[in-house]
């Protein structure tokens, strides 16, 4: 895959099914995982391998404040219902490239797709913020919350005026 190849995300369905063709202009980022497992545009992985927050890198400028979010898109609460992006990752305000020091909407919650529903697409998006944001109204996930469907990615970007700058992407499915 080459770098800001749109077309990729095309053919995986990662636009549209979590970005519209408004946010099209990235390129892709770095994510690595502790012990050296590396996110490589569509790789599977073991969801054991991915259970611990990465690190995501990404080219940034001087005062700038980013957003980081991993969704899945294929996620669903139960069997039955359609699919909805599922977020398990949302961090607001980051000071340049310094995750730890942003603001965590939603702590890291690793992969872990449920038997009998396939692969799943876990997909990392960078934003850059128009500055420093205040947030009001959206909920404060930790680890042991649940309550993380029906999140838009896309619809999220929009709202707060994020401009879409990086992203990457890899999928995992069930694993005992």
């Amino acid at each position: 895959m080459s770098l800001g190849d749109v077309e990729y995300f095309k053919v995986h369905g990662i636009i549209p099914d979590v970005l519209s063709e408004k946010h099209t202009d990235f390129q892709l980022i770095e994510v690595e995982y502790p012990h050296g497992v590396h996110v490589e545009g569509g790789n599977v992985l073991q969801p054991e391998k991915v259970k611990d927050q990465p690190h995501v890198t990404y080219p940034v400028e001087p005062d700038s404040f980013y957003t980081v979010i991993l969704t899945d898109p294929d996620a669903r609460t139960s069997l039955s219902e359609e699919k909805s992006e599922w977020k398990h990752w949302l961090v607001v305000n980051i000071p340049g490239a310094d995750v730890h020091k942003g603001e965590a909407l939603a702590e890291y919650f690793g992969p872990a797709p449920p038997p009998g529903t396939g692969l799943h697409r876990y997909v990392f998006l960078v934003a850059k913020q128009p500055g420093k944001l205040t947030f009001e109204g959206e909920p404060r996930l930790s680890k042991a919350d649940l309550k993380r469907s029906h999140f838009k990615a896309d619809a999220f970007l929009s709202h707060y005026h994020l401009k879409l700058i990086g992203a990457n992407f890899f999928q995992a499915e069930y694993d005992d």
